[in-house]
């Protein structure tokens, strides 16, 4: 296996060696950000300065930066690294080391150290961060760290200090992309007697001084064996959802792609929403896209823009979904529906990371996350040759089916609570009302739970019963069964009912009864003489 070790200025002299660390197959993005497989902390790296693809052990360096990469002292674009070849991205050098003992006995590197370890038993198993103080004022004492950046200092701060010594914000701790780094912060600090200028990555047993205090990171495995779990606006109590919530907490901080796979109505664009705003990347856009709903011939204009006059109709240059998701995530919903040709495209941009809009010859390297959505199951599309397999390998580097609500019936107490407390505040749902909800099947999932707690909120107030609970299954007529209605005489029936029940509850009194629809008085005025209620 290959190794990379980087160098700050000469790479001839080891006391300069920064890091060193084995390359895995595959693509390996070099950058300044968090979210880059290897972080270099200079501004003279770009955010995503490079690529490196590994193949058996092959290495293609691809320079995506301003300030160029260089190997051997000449700018290249595109270029297979020999043995000992030297490259340079800003003050670093990066040099091709082969002779690497792969013999269990060598040093574990640290990538992965701190990642969450996932078990699909009864609980989830998690690797919690602690920060321990080893000396100073506060010596002994440990504080858990709960979020991706957190500030340690004097009052102000995340974690505050009893020394007098440290400011508001002193150093900063990132935890993301399964690893741990320290940036200075208002006040300066030192890492086992080195005092880092900018984000500086640790390692295992590093020690951080700051002021008179020294600081050390454990993780220490937890186990969560019963409770609900949330993720976003989502929540759960069975072991599945809560096993695929920590899942995708975990998920989040890579910059890896997504495929969520579920029937309509399952929570697939919630989900996609949750691992967002839990990712590096919370600060940049959330863009979803609906894939099915791109006429065939605007999908690559849609999803990579376009320059002007390049077809009919394109009056002025466009950015395409993977511009405007630039630094964020852009969600692929209902991927399943791409045509041949656009999943060819869309495959070329995943593959290279190169957007081209149409009519135009300039590259752009937009950086967006991409998470894919379907309520298909692809690889029966695989199979039949209606979705492309190298596609679908590439977009489920990550895959996941949430389940329908009926196969995780546990789930809708949790969820039903939710909603109706969202709609009106102490809205209750009595013990047999909550038993007609899960003895449901749900076709439409947590949208049709959606509407008929919100329907049974209106009707019944701050208390759900029984009777207040109202299906509408889509069933086929029998051969005996009257004509159906159409879609608008079924609307007006139903909203007739309403309007007819919430008279009857107000006694008659229509300012009461419109407050009860949650609508203007004229509104129900309206819908009194249109229907003829008085008449009844």
């Amino acid at each position: 296996m290959t190794r990379l070790v980087f160098y700050r200025g000469s790479p001839h002299e080891p006391s300069d060696a920064v890091m060193s660390l084995k390359l895995a197959e595959g693509r390996t993005r070099i950058g300044r950000t968090d979210d880059c497989d290897i972080v270099l902390p200079n501004e003279d790296i770009s955010r995503s300065h490079c690529i490196l693809d590994c193949e058996r052990g092959v290495i293609t360096v691809t320079d995506r930066s301003l300030n160029g990469t260089f190997v051997n002292g000449m700018r290249v674009q595109k270029h297979t690294l020999k043995d000992g070849e030297v490259v340079r991205m800003g003050p670093f050098f990066m040099v091709v080391d082969p002779a690497v003992d792969d013999s269990p006995t060598e040093k574990a590197q640290p990538e992965r150290r701190f990642e969450e370890l996932i078990y699909a038993g009864d609980g989830v198993e998690v690797n919690e961060a602690w920060l321990n103080v080893t000396r100073g004022p506060d010596e002994g004492r440990r504080h858990r760290l709960r979020r991706a950046t957190i500030s340690v200092g004097g009052p102000g701060s995340d974690v505050v200090l009893r020394d007098e010594s440290v400011v508001a914000s002193h150093v900063r701790l990132h935890l993301i992309h399964g690893r741990a780094m320290v940036e200075p912060g208002n006040g300066p600090c030192r890492v086992n007697g080195v005092r880092p200028r900018d984000i500086y990555p640790l390692l295992p047993g590093d020690e951080i001084m700051v002021g008179e205090t020294a600081i050390r990171l454990e993780w220490v495995a937890v186990h969560d064996e019963t409770g609900t779990e949330k993720f976003g606006d989502l929540a759960a109590t069975s072991a599945y959802m809560r096993t695929l919530f920590s899942t995708f907490r975990r998920v989040a901080g890579h910059n890896t792609q997504v495929l969520i796979i579920g029937d309509s109505g399952t929570g697939k664009e919630l989900l996609s929403k949750a691992i967002h705003d839990a990712s590096p990347r919370s600060s940049g856009t959330f863009y979803p896209v609906n894939c099915g709903a791109f006429a065939a011939s605007l999908v690559e204009s849609e999803l990579f823009g376009h320059e002007k006059g390049s077809f009919t109709g394109a009056t002025e240059r466009k950015d395409g979904a993977f511009h405007k998701a630039n630094g964020g995530t852009l969600v692929l919903d209902e991927i399943g529906e791409l045509s041949e040709e656009a999943q060819a495209k869309l495959l070329r941009v995943l593959e290279t990371g190169e957007v081209r809009r149409v009519g135009g010859t300039e590259l752009t390297f937009p950086d967006a996350r991409i998470i894919a959505a379907t309520n298909r199951w692809l690889p029966d599309l695989v199979r039949s040759g209606q979705f492309r397999a190298d596609l679908y390998y590439r977009l489920s580097v990550i895959a996941v089916r949430i389940p329908p609500l009926r196969e995780r019936r546990d789930d809708i107490p949790v969820i039903a609570e939710a909603i109706a407390r969202k709609v009106r505040v102490g809205t209750t749902i009595t013990p047999d009302a909550m038993k007609m909800l899960v003895g449901y099947d749900w076709p439409g999932n947590g949208r049709e739970l959606r509407n008929v707690i919100t329907r049974a909120v209106v009707l019944s107030g701050p208390i759900i019963l029984p009777e207040h609970i109202i299906f509408c299954p889509l069933e086929e007529p029998g051969p005996l069964a009257p004509p159906a209605k159409s879609p608008s005489a079924a609307l007006k029936e139903t909203d007739r009912e309403m309007v007819v029940d919430a008279l009857r509850r107000a006694e008659g009194n229509k300012s009461e009864a419109a407050r009860l629809l949650g609508m203007a008085r004229s509104s129900l005025l309206y819908r009194i003489k249109l229907y003829g209620i008085e008449k009844d």
